[in-house]
């Protein structure tokens, strides 16, 4: 199976809490104490006046051919600054399939499957338009919009192909100073090119502005209350519409859910914890094969297998076929891609095999699946409008690599395998060049409609733990468990989980509560 079509289906774009090997997340330990309820506007844009954004709310989508059978498309037009209605606009494309019948049409059902970077447009009609129940499909027309600054809606650039090679290879577990100089120099020039290639746009990306924009097309759509599926980091894009427009909730299913009352040191870390559960769980079920690359012994003696290979590659790296080589970051990152869904794993082995005797082609092609790299070198926006996101929601996670440093240790903890490169991943936001408009704060939505909150028990991306935690805070959460691996949960093969959600969309009623599926 292609790497990128079984890492897409599952993962729903490689929705993960942040991506994090591009850097997750800001925040400090010094915002972790910090982490209070908080009004909407402290996370994001200004609230505009609902006068100064009547032109948008009023307007008129003018739906076309997309192209691609049964799908339409518009443009959405939205302030570019929330906090100055009338000094510019963004354009966002919307796509949207009907609803097949029969039975009442329910509105307009919103998806998007995370990232932040992932093109919910894309997803739409890749998967979701044609993939979700049919009985979702019949009652409801798909509907998806790119986010500001993502693929098609006016996209953040930062970097050149040929430039995303070298920052993709650039070594992410620094051993000396040189090393940790040319890591901190690459974030730097990454932040840079997006200054300058995306200056405008930049500072206006926020998951709030992005959460406002989303009413502005619920209403454009006619539907008085929004219906929405978000995966992964679209869970906290729409637990922050709710937090914005709790009296317009409709029916929320937020699958794989984010944590924001965290800092980003925390969700950095209990993210690398989150895939040392799902390696430890890949590792358990490759020892019990005779092929297994990893030996045939214990979990403990696969992580130091797989620890031995990545401290091999990184001193020497592979050939791979092409220009570039395998080393440490791409080798890294290869793995970590498999995490997402346990059905990669017989990839992965293979992948896995192929490297450790020589030939790195397997490892780094589920790199550029990760990557969004095409084979003609060129890369999606994914990478650069995950940053982009991230580094406006919350404040650096360290001010220099000093207390990365530090860190690390603490990182290892959580994982042996991941721990040190990922905590040196969390340097990315350092040298951003638009200060944060975000901080982490419970999330309430006081008033708004009973709202979903999935959980998988071993998702490497968004910890089990977050979904507990968002439940808890969200007044009207109710929380729905699948006992699994992989990221997300619907339509990942459980009809436990997908007959609840399928319910709950088509009927307003969620399970009961402390539900659990497997």
């Amino acid at each position: 199976m292609d790497s990128r079509r079984l890492l897409r289906t599952s993962a729903t774009a490689l929705a993960a809490a942040g991506l994090i090997l591009s850097g997750c997340s800001g925040g400090s330990d010094a915002a972790a104490s910090r982490t209070t309820s908080a009004p909407p506007a402290a996370a994001g844009a200004a609230s505009p006046s609902p006068e100064a954004l009547k032109g948008f709310y009023a307007q008129k989508l003018r739906w076309r051919d997309c192209g691609v059978p049964s799908f339409q498309c518009a443009t959405l037009r939205a302030p570019l600054d929330y906090a100055k209605p009338d000094a510019g606009e963004i354009e966002l494309a919307v796509s949207r399939v009907r609803a097949t019948g029969p039975g009442k049409r329910l509105g307009s059902l919103l998806v998007n499957p995370g990232g932040p970077g992932g093109s919910a447009v894309g997803y739409l009609q890749g998967y979701a338009g044609v993939g979700y129940p049919a009985p979702v499909r019949a009652r409801y027309d798909m509907v998806a919009v790119d986010p500001r600054g993502v693929a098609r809606s006016e996209p953040v650039e930062c970097l050149t192909g040929p430039q995303m090679d070298t920052y993709t290879q650039v070594d992410q577990t620094p051993d000396t100073t040189a090393e940790v100089n040319a890591l901190s120099a690459a974030f730097k020039e990454f932040a840079a090119g997006c200054a300058k290639r995306s200056g405008k746009i930049l500072p206006h990306v926020s998951t709030v502005e992005t959460a406002r924009d989303m009413d502005i097309l619920r209403a454009v759509l006619g539907d008085e209350k929004l219906s929405y599926v978000g995966a992964s980091y679209g869970t906290f894009l729409g637990a922050t519409y709710a937090e914005l427009f709790p009296g317009r909730v409709g029916r929320l299913v937020l699958d794989g859910a984010m944590d924001p009352s965290l800092s980003a040191i925390d969700l950095n870390r209990d993210q690398t914890a989150g895939f040392e559960t799902s390696f430890r769980a890949f590792a358990a079920d490759c020892v019990r094969t005779p092929d297994c690359p990893l030996g045939t012994g214990s979990v403990a003696a696969a992580g130091e297998a797989l620890r031995r290979f990545f401290r091999e590659v990184d001193a020497e790296p592979v050939p791979t076929g092409e220009s570039r080589e395998l080393g440490e970051s791409l080798a890294t990152t290869g793995v970590i891609a498999a995490m997402y869904d346990e059905g990669a794993w017989p990839q992965l082995r293979e992948a896995l095999a192929q490297a450790i005797g020589g030939e790195g082609a397997g490892l780094l092609a589920l790199a550029d699946s990760y990557y969004e790299r095409e084979a003609d070198g060129t890369y999606a926006n994914l990478m650069f409008a995950n940053a982009a996101v991230n580094c406006l929601d919350l404040p650096p996670a360290y001010p220099g690599p000093a207390l990365v440093e530090r860190a690390v240790p603490s990182f290892e903890q959580a994982s042996p395998v991941f721990g040190k490169g990922l905590a040196w991943a969390a340097l990315n936001c350092t040298s951003w060049p638009t200060p944060p408009t975000g901080r982490p704060h419970r999330i309430i939505a006081e008033g708004a409609a009973p709202i979903l909150v999935v959980g998988t028990t071993r998702d490497p991306a968004t910890p089990y733990k977050w979904a507990r935690s968002l439940a808890g805070q969200l007044s009207s959460g109710t929380l729905l468990t699948y006992e699994g691996d992989g990221h997300t949960a619907y339509g990942r093969g459980s009809d436990c989980v997908d007959t609840a959600i399928n319910t709950y969309l088509l009927e307003g009623t969620p399970p009961a509560e402390g539900k659990r599926c497997s």
